[in-house]
């Protein structure tokens, strides 16, 4: 007669004592509040030290308006190109298998191991000097870098992951058998793309897209490379509020940074707002 078996030992999450808890939320939150939330208050607490009067009439001043509308720009032609980028790139690499697959992965990751200011430099040198490129651009009398073009380029560069690293994964743990099922049932590629790949990805698709443009208006190591810094033509925000603060007085430059201070706020607002829709979604799908 066997011996019964012994009973299987079980392991639970989340048996650290009560102080260890209490201790790692203390640490949380003592970060948080050094790290995020007291740099905020400043930037706050500076650009309203004169009032609200005087905050508005900073960023009405007109090198200040410029920049606005230059990161605008650039942030609505920059959006779109990653918003097609990422799309192609994910639905490739998700729903196929071609050569140099791998080498497309690495190379969409390439952006967050390169510096902005080493990104920036290497666009320089292509663009810049005299190489064939700058010499073909000024016979044609095409200008990228100190311009517009040259500020699109590298802020292409540094945020085009964005998008495509929010789709890949959800797209791979998707698989390919709903759209094997349209086509099976007469639906063209556009109509499966429209119908039923599109509204399976679009919270995921949201929120690259959120990220990509945040990331857009905040870049500055790049842009600062590329830009010339020309106030009142090539300085985007981040650049602006770098002027500003070099100057006497400096709350112009707090004013300039509250505003890119509350569209990250808004920015993380919108990101909450998508993740509990995309949780959502989960659960009503697996019915949990």
């Amino acid at each position: 007669m066997s011996e019964p078996a012994a009973p299987r030992q079980t392991y639970q999450v989340g048996t650290e004592s009560p102080l260890v808890r209490r201790l790692a939320i203390v640490l949380a939150l003592g970060f948080l509040a050094l790290f995020i939330a007291l740099p905020l208050a400043v930037v706050l607490a500076e650009a309203f030290r004169q009032g609200a009067a005087a905050a508005v009439e900073a960023l009405r001043e007109p090198d200040t308006v410029a920049s606005i509308r230059l990161t605008l720009i650039v942030a609505a032609i920059v959006v779109p190109l990653n918003l097609v980028f990422g799309i192609a790139a994910a639905w490739a690499i998700a729903k196929f298998e071609f050569p140099g697959k791998s080498l497309l992965i690495t190379l969409i990751d390439l952006p967050f191991s390169v510096s902005p200011v080493v990104a920036g430099l290497i666009f320089v040198l292509v663009f810049g000097g005299d190489g064939t490129v700058a010499r073909w651009l000024q016979a044609h009398d095409l200008k990228v870098l100190f311009a517009l073009p040259g500020i699109v380029l590298v802020t292409v560069f540094v945020t085009f992951p964005f998008v495509a690293r929010e789709l890949i994964p959800l797209m791979q743990e998707q698989g390919t058998g709903d759209e094997e099922a349209a086509l099976t049932l007469g639906a063209s590629g556009l109509r499966t793309f429209l119908t039923v790949t599109l509204p399976n990805i679009r919270w995921a698709l949201l929120y690259g897209v959120l990220l990509c443009n945040a990331r857009a208006m905040g870049e500055f190591g790049a842009v600062a490379v590329v830009s010339g810094r020309i106030r009142g033509l090539t300085t985007t925000m981040p650049i602006q509020v770098e002027i500003l603060y070099n100057e006497y007085p400096i709350y112009p430059a707090f004013a300039l940074a509250s505003l890119l201070a509350l569209l990250a706020l808004v920015t993380l607002v919108i990101k909450s707002f998508l993740e509990w829709r995309h949780a959502d979604k989960l659960a009503s799908r697996t019915g949990h």
